[in-house]
């Protein structure tokens, strides 16, 4: 089986990445039960024989899946069902719930601070950012320069305490921005919400500021959740 032609079925609404494609048919096949919780997946050459993918490939798809929860990958071992549901995606050391958590209670404020106490050097140093963000092609460079972003607002705000929890969920962040953006799509949404950031910045407008903070993060959640609730739905190109 060649997996471009199980996922088409006639009349596709966006052309998908090879790795969404792969990670839709295994969460699909976990989820109607073709591989019950305990089970083990077959092996990687037998997965990128059967589905017509690469290694590289096939890994990204088996790395979501674990960051789903649907499945762990034991050394040696292979990787094995542990879920037949998505409850609550973890990114690094953190579940999406508490990282969206504490987020919401964290950036937020900052980014009211930082409209309040930010330097022209503050300014230009995100203007910059959101600018090479906005010509990048590569998408792991993209994730790095998303997650300096908001470090960077953190540093605005002028508080080494904000920036210490940022760099803690530094990790988490870059890996929930990896995950959006591959299944969401939500690269050119997020550099449109930091634009509306970083101008609120400039005009020095806390009310503005936390205004285009919390959209971000609602947009964020929203996303995280429609991944959740249901297996990937082609939309869009992001190959």
């Amino acid at each position: 089986m060649n997996l471009s032609d199980s996922q088409t079925g006639g009349s596709v609404p966006r052309r998908v990445s090879a790795m969404e494609a792969v990670l839709t048919h295994l969460r699909g096949a976990i989820e109607r039960g073709t591989y019950a919780v305990g089970d083990k997946l077959p092996s990687e050459a037998e997965l990128c024989r059967t589905l017509g993918v690469s290694r590289p490939v096939l890994r990204e798809a088996l790395r979501a899946l674990q960051t789903m929860g649907l499945t762990v990958s034991r050394t040696g071992r292979g990787t094995f069902v542990v879920a037949r549901s998505v409850e609550d995606p973890t990114f690094g050391d953190y579940a999406a719930s508490d990282l969206m958590e504490v987020r919401r209670h964290i950036e937020i404020p900052v980014a009211g601070y930082a409209a309040r106490r930010r330097t022209p050097e503050d300014v230009e140093r995100l203007t910059g950012l959101l600018e090479r963000m906005e010509r990048e092609t590569d998408t792991t460079a993209w994730v790095a320069l998303d997650t300096l972003f908001h470090l960077s607002v953190a540093q605005a705000a002028r508080n080494p305490v904000f920036r210490r929890v940022i760099e803690e969920i530094r990790d988490a962040l870059a890996r929930q921005s990896a995950f959006l953006n591959e299944l969401g799509g939500r690269r050119e949404h997020s550099d449109r919400e930091h634009r509306a950031l970083v101008e609120a910045l400039a005009e020095g407008s806390e009310e503005a500021a936390v205004r285009a903070m919390s959209h971000h993060l609602d947009r964020v959640e929203t996303t995280l959740t429609d991944i959740v609730r249901s297996a990937p739905t082609p939309t869009g190109a992001d190959a």
